[in-house]
């Protein structure tokens, strides 16, 4: 989109969609700080940010603002956890949930109904 904005040091997988809120003459993409990690088939909707460092899963709608560091998933996204160490940059070892090293590196928080 026209005023969508990618930091620096980004890794956006395949089929990811930056999209704009339909409204016209506004700011109306999202904003993606730097070492975001997006994941495969997600979705990131409107005028909102994702701060730096955040990790968001494969196929999730991100239609909120993302604090730095976050950890989302789902439909719509919800924040399951954040990363300790605040310079962090999950684009630049693509680690995936689930892993000995990305274990290592994040606080989760409850999953209820996810």
């Amino acid at each position: 989109g026209e005023t969508a904005h990618l930091g620096h040091n980004c890794s956006v997988l395949h089929h990811v969609t930056l999209g704009g809120s339909g409204k016209k003459g506004v700011d109306r993409h999202p904003k993606i700080g730097n070492g975001v990690l997006l994941g495969a088939g997600a979705s990131v909707l409107g005028n909102i940010h994702i701060g730096d460092g955040c990790q968001v899963g494969a196929g999730t709608l991100v239609v909120e603002d993302l604090p730095p560091r976050s950890v989302a998933v789902g439909v719509p996204a919800k924040i399951i956890g954040r990363f300790v160490d605040v310079t962090a940059q999950p684009s630049l070892g693509m680690n995936q949930l689930g892993s000995k090293e990305a274990d290592e590196g994040i606080v989760t928080f409850g999953m209820d109904g996810i």
